[in-house]
């Protein structure tokens, strides 16, 4: 079952009034993902409701890697599946879930890394992962940072910043077809750069409100 454009639509249409009353989101840089073509975005992970606050921040759709136990159960695996994720055996090397975000993207579509690859119990941005580097190293695609910050990390409906950040081609991060593991940790870092950069931009203004 593959993603549903109605259901996306709807969950959206059916989820953005709650959301909004919730969480009291504000999107800055809306429109950074290029209008068309493959792009990874890649997010810090602060809760579960992160992948929704993604989706009703950006007017494309998205596609997610969700961990696999999410999937247990086949009637909420086939809703789940249907608003753009699918399974990853967290920290198992997934080769198949690999090549799903790589078909995702051959086919010119938003595939989002959660770059630290799992979520922070603390609030505080963890050791990214080089996942998101490697896939757009292989593909050579490009990466649009992206980060969720919360006023208060121990509120679970706390009014957030969704800030998404300036693309980044695979020449400015230095990617280069069948390059080497430096080129990843470089790329990794300039991309965790950013997210931490945009990170310490909206805690201040948060703060300040």
């Amino acid at each position: 079952m593959a993603q549903n454009k109605a259901l996306y639509a709807f969950g959206k249409a059916l989820l953005f009034p709650v959301y909004k009353l919730l969480y009291r989101f504000k999107v800055k840089n809306k429109g950074a993902i290029p209008s068309e073509g493959g792009v990874i975005l890649a997010s810090n992970h602060l809760s579960n409701a992160d992948p929704v606050l993604l989706g009703l921040a950006e007017k494309r759709r998205l596609n997610f890697m969700a961990k696999s136990e999410l999937f247990s159960n086949k009637f909420a695996a086939r809703i789940i599946i249907a608003l753009g994720a699918f399974p990853v055996e967290r920290g198992a090397g997934d080769g198949r879930a690999i090549e799903t975000g790589e078909d995702i993207l051959k086919q010119g579509n938003v595939m989002t890394i959660f770059i630290e690859g799992t979520r922070t119990k603390t609030g505080e941005l963890l050791r990214p992962r080089s996942g998101c580097a490697l896939l757009a190293q292989q593909m050579q695609l490009p990466v649009v940072p992206c980060c969720i910050t919360k006023k208060n990390f121990n509120h679970m409906f706390s009014k957030t910043i969704i800030h998404f950040g300036t693309v980044l081609t695979p020449e400015q991060m230095g990617l280069t077809p069948g390059g080497g593991r430096r080129e990843l940790k470089n790329a990794t870092n300039m991309i965790m750069g950013e997210i931490r950069r945009m990170r310490e931009e909206d805690a201040k203004e948060l703060n300040k409100g």
